[in-house]
């Protein structure tokens, strides 16, 4: 029997066998052609325009948790928040909220008796909500930063450099939407990394070419006083991130102990101890829940070189760590009032 009719033909399997390999490439080939097609052309998410009740009562509790400084409330917190989101996933606020509280949560997780490993899965909830605020208002150059924020402490936790270059340069975008505002965001999140890196000294510069915005000069490096400008102080525009305001008290000083703080990693003593006191040109200072930590850093200015560069550990107390590592990371602008 010719081989091309015998079916049980060495040549005739494997003539079947290639045939049905074409096959199933082509049909392969086919299905991952449409499924990109399918993806690439679905809807866009778009954003409400309206928002619901359970929104912004979620809202309130929100911001009553932020201004109280109210770190125990956050699961109560996050838990309307997401329930709101849940309700109507389109409303980009309620969504940047709840990214808000899971980076809090995680920010300042030093206060807790023990840190447990599994906090950590809150950068993954904080990216993810706000990427979703920045799909669904672009525009909004705080979101921008809150991600690249994010994607940054979710890429070094992870050890994943291609993320964290993402966080990056999202960050780098969103300094330029509005460099009031993110130059300090893109700054205070590179502000863990070491006092030698060319990072560092972008993150310390990009504290530098804030205060020049704000004041609409360049600042004397060398004798950094920034009374005169005080009278620039607005609530309008993009200069009002210079300033305090009701979504951020404490604004003003807060930036300056941070700014502080850096430039104390750096090495900078004499400097540090200058920006550190323009915190209490802030007609709010005596209000600040968090002056006492500024008025012992002065003190402890040239202790805390080493302490600052030095690794952190459990038993590391507030004032010998920066700022960013601190248990008032966030709250040291947002904290209303409540003991600190």
């Amino acid at each position: 029997m010719p081989s091309h009719t015998n079916p049980f033909h060495p040549i005739t399997r494997v003539g079947r066998a290639l045939t049905l390999a074409a096959s199933l490439i082509t049909g392969g080939l086919l299905l991952g052609g449409c499924s990109a097609i399918a993806v690439a052309t679905a809807p866009a998410k778009t954003a409400s325009s309206t928002r619901t009740a359970l929104a912004l009562q979620a809202d309130a509790v929100f911001w009553q948790t932020l201004h109280g400084g109210r770190y125990e409330d956050i699961d109560r917190a996050l838990e309307i928040q997401t329930a709101a989101y849940l309700e109507n996933p389109r409303d980009a606020l309620t969504a940047a909220h709840a990214g808000w509280l899971h980076f809090w949560r995680l920010a300042e997780s030093s206060r807790l008796a023990k840190v447990p490993a599994s906090i950590t899965a809150d950068a993954v909830m904080a990216r993810r909500y706000f990427e979703e605020a920045v799909r669904l208002q672009p525009g909004e150059a705080r979101f921008q930063g809150f991600l690249g924020s994010a994607l940054l402490t979710e890429g070094s936790i992870h050890q994943d450099e291609r993320l964290t270059r993402q966080g990056y340069f999202t960050l780098m975008d969103s300094v330029s939407a509005w460099p009031e505002f993110n130059l300090f965001t893109a700054g205070y999140s590179l502000s863990r990394l070491p006092a030698d890196s060319s990072r560092y000294r972008e993150a310390l510069e990009m504290q530098w070419r804030t205060l020049d915005l704000c004041a609409g000069r360049a600042i004397d490096r060398q004798n950094p006083d920034f009374s005169p400008y005080l009278t620039r102080a607005t609530t309008e525009g993009p200069q009002r991130a210079c300033w305090n305001s009701w979504i951020a008290p404490h604004n003003f000083e807060g930036f300056f102990m941070n700014m502080g703080d850096m430039l104390v990693k750096a090495g900078d003593v004499a400097t540090a101890k200058k920006v550190y006191a323009n915190a209490r040109h802030s007609p709010a200072y005596t209000r600040w829940p968090h002056r006492a930590m500024l008025e012992q850093r002065i003190t402890d200015a040239p202790t805390n070189v080493a302490a600052f560069n030095a690794a952190v550990t459990p038993q590391t107390p507030d004032s010998r760590r920066m700022m960013v590592q601190t248990r008032v990371n966030c709250m040291a602008c947002h904290q209303a009032s409540a003991t600190p």
